[in-house]
């Protein structure tokens, strides 16, 4: 068993040319560009049995050689994969059960009937391979590059692959980020948490392909920078996914919940106070201001417009066109691997950072709460709007980390303050004035709230 970390780049074809000339990757090339032709043939059992374990079987044929392969899905973290991956050289395509025992086969899996398993779909493309090696400080660091261009086919259905692939050989997986985000600062790169294997499950069929990532499981316990990396690297993750599939099939609502993320991310940022001084988090933030700046807008109007929804997939692939969001990705990636945000913090802001979640959350969902003046807003309505940054600070720490709160019906709350936050981005008319109203009512007489903002 080998383990592989790994990112994949979605890219066009103009860029996947440009990326065999970029002077940064020459510089570095070792080796060379290698071409080879790969053919994969994927298997599973009817009932999908593999892809809801996370597990992908395959068998490659490269040259003359037939290579069976396991993955697992591994640790996942914004593009950045880590997988266990095993793999046999067989004398035939064909597949030897023998080799998928107990020291590798998942125990999910113990009770499957093996034989049931049959091909599904293929992906085959041309690799072009290349050792990319410098020096990090005293380490030395080797990535193979792969610039992939070919098809998944699943039955009737086909989709290109056109992407780069960075597989660490040798060094610290920051340096696969680094490499990555100093290509993406000239040319559009999307990182893309879906291997070719669950590409490939999508086209086959749409309900076996899982969107969604595990959410983080968060104590009351952890300190307060473990659970805002966790809650933040697991709302990037969901960006980068939304963003792939919405390319992919154009759904509205993907667009709708690829903002949400981002609107978390922002939220959670601005929330800590002197644990994140804003001199560590300047360049991030100007970034997803940018984004939020264009995005919000279009997305609210889309809600109620029906050519503007319409348009938004054309927009949004000219946005995949720019660096604006690979860049932004990639390095968000970095400065939660590195926890840019406690750099240069004062002793309070690392005694902040170190606080028990449990003890540090409550707190300022009080502060926020007693700063929100539901009473005022019950009288003025009209005026809900400027609470809209106060709302989503509220609203990120509930929606993920709201299991470490000792408070009753706190789901509740969460989806009552959701409605709110929906009303107050809403244009003002009298419907909606007293739809505020109503609404800002409910969130204050919730016990839930008033034990928060005692």
């Amino acid at each position: 068993m080998v383990k592989e970390t790994e990112i994949k780049l979605r890219v066009s074809r103009n860029t996947l040319a440009a990326l065999r000339e970029h002077p940064l990757l020459k510089k570095r090339n070792k080796s060379g560009w290698e071409q080879r032709e790969l053919f994969n043939q994927y298997y599973d059992t009817p009932g999908r049995d593999l892809a809801q374990a996370k597990v992908a079987l395959r068998i490659r044929r490269d040259g003359d050689a037939f290579i069976q392969t396991l993955k697992s899905r591994g640790q996942s973290i914004a593009g950045l994969s880590e997988r266990n991956e095993f793999d046999w050289y067989l004398e035939q395509a064909e597949l030897d059960l023998s080799k998928l025992d107990d020291s590798c086969w998942p125990v999910a899996l113990a009770d499957l009937d093996k034989t049931l398993l049959q091909p599904i779909f293929s992906t085959d493309f041309i690799r072009e391979r290349a050792d990319i090696a410098w020096g990090r400080g005293k380490a030395k660091v080797v990535i193979e590059a792969a610039l992939d261009l070919g098809k998944v086919i699943a039955g009737e259905g086909e989709e290109e692959i056109c992407e780069l692939e960075l597989e660490l050989r040798q060094g610290e997986p920051e340096a696969l980020l680094e490499l990555a985000a100093e290509l993406a600062a000239d040319l559009p790169l999307m990182p893309c948490d879906i291997s070719k294997a669950e590409r490939g499950y999508r086209l086959f069929d749409a309900s076996s392909y899982s969107l969604s990532l595990p959410a983080p499981e968060l104590n009351a316990e952890m300190s307060l920078d473990d659970g805002f990396a966790a809650i933040t690297w697991h709302l990037l993750g969901s960006s980068q996914r939304l963003a792939e599939q919405y390319r992919f099939n154009g759904h509205w609502r993907l667009l709708v919940d690829w903002l949400e993320q981002l609107v978390g991310i922002r939220a959670l940022i601005g929330s800590l106070g002197q644990a994140a001084p804003r001199s560590s988090s300047s360049e991030l933030r100007l970034t997803l201001d940018a984004l939020l700046s264009d995005w919000r807008p279009r997305v609210q109007a889309g809600q109620l417009d029906d050519a503007v929804r319409k348009a938004a997939p054309a927009q949004f692939a000219a946005e995949l066109e720019s660096t604006r969001w690979g860049q932004f990705s990639l390095n968000s990636s970095r400065w939660l691997l590195a926890k840019g945000w406690t750099t240069e913090r004062n002793s309070r802001g690392n005694r902040q950072g170190a606080a028990p979640l449990g003890n540090w959350l409550p707190t300022l969902l009080a502060e926020e709460g007693r700063d929100l003046q539901l009473n005022r807003y019950q009288k003025q309505p009209e005026d809900l709007a400027e609470q809209l940054p106060r709302i989503e600070r509220l609203l990120a720490w509930l929606r993920m980390a709201r299991s470490v709160l000792d408070v009753p019906e706190v789901d509740r709350l969460y989806g009552e303050l959701s409605k709110l936050s929906e009303q107050a981005s809403r244009a003002i008319d009298p419907e909606s004035l007293a739809a505020r109203q109503a609404q800002a009512h409910i969130v204050a007489s919730l016990k839930s709230w008033r034990m928060l903002v005692k």
